[in-house]
């Protein structure tokens, strides 16, 4: 069980995988991070790019400035005490979409059945203070990471859904250009857990990047 003082810093939690990397003895570590933990591993391949072959992201948001904010539904939502069925649905796929709507079930009846193995619940109070401040821009105000994004070679993909309320896809595409080696997938009709949606569609994407990239 992983021990340490909880964090939603991005630079302390790309300690993490960088503690694990050492302990093992890893080398051309393929990393992935969902939503903030999709910055923790941009800030990683900022501080030890040595020790990383592949970037990928899931829902995440790039450094700087945004040309679209989050929507404050999703700060209000996940605040909440409770979350219901129809919370997680606006919360990480598309309401207005009957597909996303029945993967949206798909997926909570996955979780639903892992009984074993499961991770320890994160105390409401430390997620509420994480949010407590609604939308921001920058969501994720770190120069060096921007200059690492635009001057790395290692390959970066990017997979989100086009209705992203708290890390929108759109300030993905507004940096088109000045990234040479980001990759952008985008899901129709999905929102902030594009992995939740399309497990095996992101499961294969995530496969022939790493082989082809």
């Amino acid at each position: 069980m992983s021990t340490g003082t909880p964090s939603y810093n991005p630079l302390e939690m790309a300690a993490d995988p960088r503690d694990l990397i050492q302990a093992l003895g890893l080398k051309d570590v393929i990393l992935l991070g969902w939503s903030i933990g999709g910055m923790a591993a941009q800030v990683a391949l900022t501080l030890y790019p040595q020790e990383i072959s592949h970037l990928v992201l899931l829902g995440s948001t790039p450094p700087g400035d945004l040309v679209k904010p989050a929507e404050q539904l999703f700060y209000d939502l996940a605040g909440k005490d409770v979350n219901d069925f129809e919370d997680v649905v606006a919360l990480f796929f598309e309401p207005k979409s009957a597909s996303s709507r029945a993967a949206a079930s798909r997926s909570q009846a996955r979780i639903e059945a892992r009984e074993g193995d499961t991770s320890p619940a994160v105390p409401i109070d430390f997620a509420r203070a994480r949010i407590a401040g609604g939308p921001a821009n920058p969501a994720f105000p770190a120069p060096p990471v921007m200059e690492m994004l635009k001057t790395t070679s290692v390959p970066i993909l990017h997979i989100g859904g086009d209705h992203d309320i708290i890390f929108p896809v759109e300030n993905w595409y507004a940096l088109n250009g000045g990234l040479p080696t980001v990759t952008l997938v985008t899901y129709p009709s999905a929102g902030h857990g594009p992995q939740h949606q399309h497990p095996e569609l992101t499961a294969d994407i995530i496969a022939s990047f790493v082989r082809n990239a």
